[in-house]
C-alpha cells in the first residue's frame, strides 16, 4: 500500500472513529461535570477571595491564601488535610516526602502492586547505597507481584506483611507497564483486605494521573494518605510546578515536617507567586482531564483499528490519563514519540532521541512539547527503549489537539513505511 493509500484509510478509519466513541465522550462529560461542581463548591465552603492570591514573602507566616488552598485541597479529595506547595519539584519528591514522613528505622514498606514507578527505585534504594535512600536509613522494602490477570496476589500478601510493615503502598496507574490501572473500586477492595490482614498499617496511594478521571479518590474509600503532581492533573495545565499530600491529618504533618523542618511543617512557606496559578488550576482541572481522557479513548480506538495492541482499549473503564500502545519494533515507538513532538505547540523542531534520564534503568524518548516543563496533563508521550515497545501516550489540554496529533503522526509513520 503506498503512503497516500494508508493516508485515506486514516482518513476514512479516523472518522469511523468519531462515531463509534461518541456514546463514550458522553459518560467522559458526566464525570468531567459531577467533579467540576465538586471543586466548584469547595472554593465557595472556604469563601476563596481574590486577597487569597496575595503573594508571600520569607518565611511566608500567616500566608491565608495557602492555608486556604490547603483546605480546598483536602475538601476536594474528601481527606482531613493537605498540604500543597510549589516547593515539591515532582510527584516523585511528594511520594518521597510522604514515605519520609511515615516511616521511620526498621519499619517496612511492602507495595503490593508490584514493582512502582521507575523514579521511586533510587527513594526506596539499595542495599549499601549509602545515598538517603529509605533503605539507607534501615527501612526495610518488599513488593508483592502482580498475578498474570493484574489483579493483587493476596496470598503472597497474607505472607510477606509481617508485624514491621508500617506502610502498604498502592499504585494507582500502570507506569511504565502493561498491567491495568487501578480503579477507586479495586482500591476500595484493597483498602478492605489490607484491614483485615495488617490492621496497624498505614495504607498510602501513588495517585498520579488519576485525579478527576473518576467521581471519586483513594482517600475517599479508606486510604489514609495519597500524594501526587501539580503538573499532572490537579495542575490544571497552569500550575508551573508543584505537588500535593492529602489524608489523615497525623499523617499530613508528619509529611509537612518532613519537607521543611519539625515544628515548622505546613505553617510556613513563600508561595513564590503561585498560589493564583495553583488556585485556577484547580479550578480548571476537571475540564482538562476530561479532554485528555476523551483524547486517549479516541487515540485508542484509532490505533485499535490498525492492528494495534492498546490498554486500555477504547470501551474499558477509565482511572488514569495513561494510553499503552504497543509497537513491534523500536523503529515504531521511536517514531511515534517523536511525531507527537512535531505536532505540539512548543518546541516542535526538536527531534527527541533515546538517552540514559536520571531515575530510569533503561534508556528513555520522551515527547513534551509543553507549556509547563514535564507537565504532562499537557500532551505527552514517553517510553522505555525495552521489549515490549510500548508508548505511554497521556494528556492534551485539547480533544482537538490530541486528534490533530495522533492523526499527524500516523500519517507520518505510513509515509516512513511504519505501519
Amino acid at each position: 500500500m503506498t503512503g497516500w493509500q494508508q493516508t485515506e484509510q486514516l482518513l476514512r478509519l479516523a472518522r469511523e472513529v468519531d462515531g463509534l466513541v461518541g456514546e463514550r465522550l458522553k459518560r467522559v462529560d458526566k464525570v468531567e461535570e459531577f467533579n467540576q461542581e465538586k471543586v466548584l463548591r469547595a472554593f465557595q465552603r472556604h469563601r476563596v477571595s481574590d486577597y487569597h492570591f496575595a503573594d508571600s514573602t520569607g518565611y511566608g507566616y500567616n500566608d491565608r491564601g495557602r492555608e486556604v488552598l490547603d483546605l480546598v485541597y483536602a475538601d476536594v479529595f474528601g481527606a482531613e488535610a493537605a498540604i500543597v506547595r510549589p516547593h515539591f519539584v515532582s510527584g516523585t519528591h511528594a511520594i518521597g516526602v510522604a514515605l519520609f514522613g511515615l516511616l521511620r528505622p526498621g519499619d517496612r514498606l511492602l507495595s503490593i502492586t508490584g514493582r512502582p514507578y521507575d523514579t521511586l527505585h533510587k527513594v526506596i534504594g539499595a542495599e549499601g547505597d549509602g545515598r538517603g535512600s529509605l533503605r539507607d536509613f534501615g527501612i526495610g522494602y518488599d513488593e508483592v507481584d502482580l498475578l498474570p490477570d493484574g489483579t493483587v496476589d493476596w496470598e503472597t500478601v497474607r505472607r510477606k506483611a509481617g508485624p514491621d510493615t508500617k506502610v502498604v503502598a498502592i499504585q494507582r496507574s500502570r507506569g511504565y507497564q502493561l498491567r491495568p490501572s487501578f480503579t477507586i473500586a479495586e482500591i476500595a477492595e484493597m483498602v478492605e483486605r489490607v484491614r483485615r490482614i495488617a490492621p496497624r498499617a498505614v495504607i498510602f496511594a501513588d495517585n498520579c494521573y488519576g485525579e478527576f478521571v473518576e467521581t471519586r479518590e483513594p482517600t475517599e474509600v479508606g486510604v489514609d494518605l495519597i500524594a501526587g503532581s501539580l503538573i499532572k492533573n490537579p495542575g490544571g495545565g497552569i500550575a508551573p510546578a508543584g505537588g500535593y499530600i492529602a489524608g489523615r491529618r497525623e499523617y499530613v504533618e508528619r509529611a509537612a515536617w518532613r519537607l521543611t523542618a519539625p515544628g515548622l511543617g505546613g505553617d510556613i512557606g513563600a508561595m513564590l507567586g503561585a498560589t493564583r496559578w495553583l488556585f485556577q488550576g484547580l479550578f480548571l482541572a476537571p475540564h482538562f482531564v476530561g479532554q485528555a481522557v476523551k483524547g486517549a479513548i479516541w487515540t485508542a480506538a484509532l490505533l485499535e483499528k490498525l492492528g494495534f495492541d492498546v490498554r486500555p482499549r477504547w470501551e474499558d473503564a477509565r482511572t488514569d490519563l495513561i494510553q499503552a500502545i504497543r509497537f513491534n519494533r523500536p523503529e515504531q515507538l521511536i517514531a511515534f514519540v517523536q511525531g507527537i513532538q512535531m505536532a505540539s505547540p512548543v518546541d516542535a523542531h526538536a527531534v527527541p532521541e533515546p538517552s540514559e534520564m536520571p531515575g530510569y534503568a533503561d534508556p528513555v524518548i520522551m515527547a513534551a512539547g509543553t507549556f509547563i516543563q514535564g507537565g504532562s496533563l499537557e500532551l505527552s508521550s514517553d517510553a522505555p527503549i525495552r521489549p515490549p515497545y510500548t508508548a505511554f501516550l497521556q494528556g492534551g489540554l485539547t480533544f482537538a489537539h490530541v486528534k490533530h496529533a495522533v492523526m499527524r503522526t500516523l500519517r507520518r509513520m505510513a509515509e516512513q513505511q511504519l505501519l
